[in-house]
């Protein structure tokens, strides 16, 4: 991948329509300082300095989507409660819309709480309910993907696990979607085992839900991903069974593994430089490999500037995005 291919494909990018359906979720991010133990309980004393909240789940997918697209949708269940109303606002502030989010005084809006102090993670705190939603909130949605699909070049499915994705939903977005011919990629939760019909573009689970999805035991990976035999078992067993274009598996410090019909794998490096909080890491992965995609880019081009860019993000604390710039300027360095 060179500056001038990356250009060409960004410049196509921004005049496409992704839309993210999936698992919303509020984030938030407590940041302080540590410098005691508490007398009450062998646990650190954190001293808040900051507090921050972001769109989380596949909001944050979407997130990292809209400094590269024309327009963005999200579609996924908040409750009807103050944290939608916080969730809701800080979609609008990001310019994604939000016309496709379905609120139901039956849910909860998940909420993920992470507290931070000195670049580390101390706790998570998780207020979520993983019920299904009733009948009636899927047709809804279905219906209000179907009015706004004309207008979608590119779909991405983000599944958290908490209930939204189910095959009869999922069957039904497919369809619409493929009528159209748009490209549709995955980000798969093993928890939630969909069957994922052919005709989806491309699946981008990370190596644990690989081999999870494959029925595998997890093995320590190989220095050299194109010698994992385990690895390449696994992706060879999921590229039959979901019969995909493409399966893009995630390796963190081994970069990426890219699978295709009739092709060898194909791995790439990782390209970060420095690590200092991984969060969101993955949503900004599938993020930049659906919109290369949509621009036209080849599966190997997609792979690449997916991992240029989260080889920015991990750099960053908080579940991050980057810009058009910040990507450039990677791949120049």
């Amino acid at each position: 991948m060179n500056t001038q291919r990356l250009q060409q494909v960004l410049a196509e990018a921004s005049t496409k329509s992704v839309a993210v359906i999936g698992d919303v979720m509020l984030d938030r991010f407590i940041y302080g300082k540590v410098s005691r133990i508490s007398p009450e309980a062998p646990v650190p004393v954190v001293e808040v300095t900051k507090e921050t909240h972001y769109p989380g789940g596949a909001a944050n997918v979407a997130r990292n989507l809209r400094p590269f697209c024309r327009e963005v949708f999200i579609c996924g269940l908040t409750g009807e409660d103050t944290h939608a109303a916080d969730l809701r606002a800080l979609i609008e502030a990001e310019a994604v819309s939000p016309e496709l989010l379905i609120a139901s005084s039956e849910l909860t809006t998940t909420v993920k709480t992470r507290v931070i102090a000195r670049h580390q993670q101390v706790v998570r705190v998780d207020r979520e309910n993983k019920k299904s939603p009733p009948q009636a909130i899927w047709e809804r949605a279905l219906k209000t993907l179907e009015a706004a699909a004309d207008r979608i070049d590119a779909v991405i499915v983000e599944d958290y696990g908490k209930g939204f994705l189910s095959q009869e939903f999922l069957d039904g977005v497919l369809e619409i979607f493929r009528k159209r011919r748009a490209v549709v990629t995955v980000d798969p939760n093993p928890g939630n085992p969909l069957q994922w019909r052919p005709g989806i573009t491309a699946i981008k689970p990370n190596r644990s839900e690989a081999f999870a999805s494959a029925g595998e035991p997890p093995s320590e990976p190989a220095d050299n991903p194109l010698e994992d035999l385990a690895l390449l078992r696994v992706g060879a067993t999921l590229l039959k069974r979901w019969e995909p274009e493409s399966l893009l598996v995630t390796l963190g410090e081994h970069g990426m593994l890219l699978f295709e019909r009739g092709k060898e794998p194909y791995h790439i490096p990782t390209k970060a430089r420095e690590v200092f909080d991984v969060s969101g890491a993955g949503d900004t992965a599938i993020a930049l490999f659906t919109s290369a995609l949509a621009a036209g880019a080849s599966f190997q081009e997609a792979a690449e500037i997916s991992n240029f860019a989260s080889g920015v993000v991990v750099g960053k604390l908080g579940t991050a995005t980057l810009s058009p710039q910040e990507l450039l300027k990677s791949v120049e360095a």
